[in-house]
């Protein structure tokens, strides 16, 4: 009997599998368009779209079509600290005896005291708090199945794109809008694209920041497209700019400068200084560590960048953009600073488990001034947010769970050869950089749509260190037919 080697041709992915990465990418398209996922509604359809998508990765790997990938096991520390995130919000809306919340809470044991026959809550809203742990779960199933569904190059680059595609419509439609000087009115909220660009989003600043993420992406995969050649002349540098612009990298480069022009459209004065911040950054951290990028690829990425913000942004405002920066007033700072310093007494009061987990519009009204006249549903900086309502058990392992990933990007960048790899760590430097100077002054992370890619985000910092180190060129079997997958 003669034996044949299987066919590359009838490789398949797993059925389950594959309806669970096709939820995934869907939920990353639709997610910014209704008003960024911030409605009930919105945000259900996206929790059920999440949960949906990880019972089906569980089915298939129950039904043995598939092994679990090896990344999961090595980024094992984000996993058990995402655990305890989640463990901890729980402990937020479950009851509990009123003599352990005031040990544990004084200022929330004294507030049930007068209303509670004997059980007490953490939170003053559990509620909210409840709603905020759903999220959360959610939010930890995108970063599971970002890591689990893209075990392989081919899948990694599939997600990369498909955050870039989405970043191009959002930039595209926003764009668009606002050249078109359309306002008005969609699922309840009033959007002036006259003044600005916001896409699918109420907020000129959430667009922003969705973009900030995807441009990093996309900026990625640009780096994992350019070939280490060792040193160039300038002559050959400048032939490498124009092989870049007319090959099949050009269909990428266009959609960054869409994008580029999206932000600048924004007129976010935070999310176009934090972009081109963090590409600094980046690229300073890049050719600092990289013992195998050349320095001309990141002078590469640096000046076609800077190439779309002198020559694209002059057609697109570029200089509004600037102007509204540079007339930016102290009355401009106060409206956002003020509610932050406010919002600092809920920490004083509340200061080791927080007033709980996204209470903050039930719990400010008792600390905002009378100077402060508009309602506040979220204060315009994620870290006081994330102070007031979680304390400071739940600030220090959310950030050490954003930390991670940004130590294994560094440390992909450090030690790994392969493109791919260097190309995702450099993005998820840059887009957790972003972020980390734009929650300063705003709320990106509450919005749902800029939390669940932020959490893809920090999937590919893992990822970029691990994917790919142990079993390069070889094929993974399913543990159930023994066939390749």
């Amino acid at each position: 009997a003669s034996c044949t080697a299987p066919d590359p041709m009838a490789r398949r992915t797993p059925l389950f599998e594959r309806i669970s990465l096709g939820l995934l990418i869907g939920l990353v398209l639709w997610a910014p368009f209704p008003l960024g996922s911030n409605r009930g509604w919105a945000w259900g359809i996206l929790e059920a779209g999440l949960f949906a998508a990880g019972i089906c990765w569980l089915i298939g790997w129950l039904r043995g079509e598939f092994r679990t990938p090896a990344v999961l096991a090595q980024a094992w520390p984000a996993f058990a600290v995402l655990g305890a995130w989640l463990v901890y919000l729980t402990v937020h809306w479950i009851p509990l005896p009123l003599a352990l919340v005031e040990t544990l809470s004084p200022e929330a044991g004294r507030l049930y005291a007068s209303v509670s026959g004997g059980t007490a809550y953490l939170s003053v809203d559990p509620g909210s708090s409840f709603s905020f742990w759903l999220k959360s779960c959610a939010y930890a199933t995108a970063f599971f199945l970002a890591i689990a569904l893209c075990r392989t190059r081919e899948r990694l680059r599939l997600v990369a794109y498909a955050l870039v595609l989405s970043g191009l419509v959002q930039a595209v439609y926003g764009g668009l809008m606002h050249l078109a000087g359309e306002d008005f009115v969609i699922f309840g909220a009033s959007i002036p694209h006259s003044s600005q660009a916001s896409g699918g989003f109420v907020n000129r600043n959430h667009l922003a920041g969705f973009l900030e993420i995807t441009l990093a992406v996309g900026i990625g995969l640009l780096i994992s497209d350019l070939e280490d050649t060792g040193r160039r002349s300038w002559r050959r540098f400048v032939r490498d700019v124009a092989q870049v612009l007319l090959s099949r990298k050009a269909p990428l480069r266009i959609c960054l400068i869409v994008m580029v022009v999206g932000l600048v459209m924004t007129r976010s004065r935070m999310g176009n200084t934090a972009f081109f911040s963090s590409l600094l950054v980046a690229g300073v951290i890049g050719l600092a560590l990289s013992r195998y990028a050349t320095r001309s690829t990141v002078i590469l990425i640096v000046s076609l960048i800077v190439m779309d913000i002198f020559i694209v942004g002059a057609w697109f405002g570029v200089e509004k953009t600037v102007q509204r920066i540079e007339q930016t007033t102290s009355r401009d700072v106060e409206e956002r600073v003020d509610p932050s310093g406010q919002a600092l007494a809920i920490a004083r009061d509340f200061p080791l488990f927080g007033s709980g987990a996204g209470t903050f519009y039930t719990a400010f009204s008792r600390y905002r001034g009378e100077d402060i006249l508009p309602f506040f549903d979220f204060v315009h900086n994620d870290y006081v947010q994330m102070l007031t309502d979680t304390g400071a058990i739940g600030i220090g392992l959310i950030g050490l769970f954003a930390l991670m990933p940004l130590g294994a990007a560094l440390l992909a960048q450090l030690r790994r050869r392969d493109p791919l790899a260097r190309g995702m760590g450099f993005a998820a430097v840059m887009g957790i950089t972003s972020i980390g100077i734009h929650s300063t002054v705003d709320f990106n992370l509450q919005i749902p749509a800029n939390a669940f890619v932020f959490m893809i985000l920090l999937a590919f910092g893992w990822l970029s260190l691990y994917l790919d180190r142990e079993n390069r060129g070889q094929t993974t079997f399913s543990r159930r037919t023994n066939e390749p997958v």
